[in-house]
């Protein structure tokens, strides 16, 4: 009797437990939602010193190992400068670099600007052939397999070969170092130029096909933007040939530029100002190149 009361009991509370809510009851509250803790202002990110010293620090440590190495090397030479005296002397070559007095014998600064001249002849003359050579190879079959037999002959032949045929053709020896350099320089644009022409997809000459478009509007709709990046790359490749033969070129011909003023100071036995010429040469080449790749990323649509 007393169990049987005692589980009615139990049933009853659990039973009113489990019931809704009386009517007419007030309901509960319910609790306020958690405000947001307060976040702080996005922090703005400063100067990436680390980054920065990351991309100084090796090329300056290079730089250092590799003058170190020649001031250890011409500690007791009597013959070859240090860097010491070749840097004193090329404070003194460029304090003046544009001065005149004759034909043989200017400013380093007219030098480079004569040689940077006829570069600039030689290679827009293999531009203007280059280019439109290696749209018509890479388009039609009949063409490349005409002209690859001949391209595979000449592009393995040292620029200086070509000289020699310049004097004999132009009997002059600006031209003729001109000359040599649009011949040297005017494969790699051919080539590159070709093979962008032939990577374009199928499915985009297809599409021109089907709306009949003229040649003239495949080429410059379709062919150019797909093919830009491959003939930078021939045209920055071309630019470092051009100025490499240009220098050898000038030490034979003679006449006013860079490698006509190394020979020159060669025959007067001055080294300081050799080692200053092939300083420049190299800051001029790696100045073309460096142009030549921004030039090449801004058209690249590999990042797209």
């Amino acid at each position: 009797m007393v169990s049987a009361v005692f589980h009615t009991s139990l049933d009853t509370r659990a039973a009113s437990a489990q019931a809704p809510a009386v009517i007419g009851a007030r309901p509960r509250a319910a609790a306020a939602p958690l405000a947001p803790a307060p976040q702080s202002a996005p922090r703005r990110p400063g100067f990436d010193w680390r980054g920065m010293l990351r991309k100084v620090l090796p090329p300056i440590a290079g730089i250092a190992l590799l003058v170190g190495i020649w001031a250890l090397a011409t500690i007791n030479s009597t013959t070859f400068p240090t860097p010491a005296a070749t840097f004193v002397e090329a404070i003194k070559v460029f304090s003046d670099p544009f001065y005149s007095k004759g034909p043989n014998d200017q400013g380093i600064g007219w030098n480079i600007l004569f040689s940077l001249e006829r570069v600039a002849v030689g290679f827009g003359l293999a531009a203007l052939v280059g280019i439109p050579l290696g749209f018509i190879i890479g388009r039609f079959e009949f063409a490349n397999s005409m002209v690859a037999p001949i391209i595979s002959l000449l592009k393995p032949v040292s620029p200086l070969a070509w000289l020699p045929i310049g004097l004999l053709v132009f009997k002059a020896a600006n031209p003729a170092a001109i000359w040599t350099i649009f011949i040297c320089s005017i494969w790699p644009m051919v080539v590159n130029t070709a093979v962008g022409v032939q990577r374009v997809p199928s499915d985009y000459l297809n599409v021109a096909r089907v709306l009949n478009l003229s040649e003239w509007k495949i080429v410059t709709k379709i062919l150019f933007p797909a093919v830009l990046p491959y003939m930078l790359t021939g045209v920055r490749l071309s630019v470092g040939t051009a100025w490499l033969v240009i220098v050898a070129a000038e030490m034979l011909t003679g006449g006013v530029g860079i490698g006509f003023w190394v020979w020159d100071e060669w025959n007067n036995l001055n080294v300081k100002h050799i080692l200053i010429a092939i300083l420049v040469i190299g800051v001029v080449g790696l100045l073309l190149e460096w142009a030549l790749i921004a030039v090449a990323k801004r058209f690249s649509y590999d990042e797209v």
